[in-house]
């Protein structure tokens, strides 16, 4: 029975882990360290660094609860804890 509570938790840390790096990717790298040179780009008649400090990081971080609940219902299913 340990080995299958630690086997989720593996898989929920896994998932945490790579949809903060992405949040961390688009708010922090795209955000403000490359804000410069995606400041060249524009969108909409919107610099492109400036899309993702005030807006982009929002977005991708609701879209990333959306896509964890997605995940955590298809692990809970997988490991019985749906019920």
């Amino acid at each position: 029975m340990e080995s299958f509570k630690k086997k989720y938790w593996k898989i929920n840390l896994k998932y945490l882990s790579i949809l903060l790096s992405i949040w961390f990717l688009v708010s922090f790298v795209f955000g403000i360290l490359l804000v410069d040179e995606l400041n060249t780009i524009r969108i909409g008649g919107f610099k492109l660094g400036f899309w993702f400090a005030q807006q982009g990081s929002i977005y991708v971080f609701v879209i990333l609860i959306f896509v964890y609940v997605l995940l955590m219902n298809r692990l809970d299913k997988k490991f019985g804890f749906d019920k």
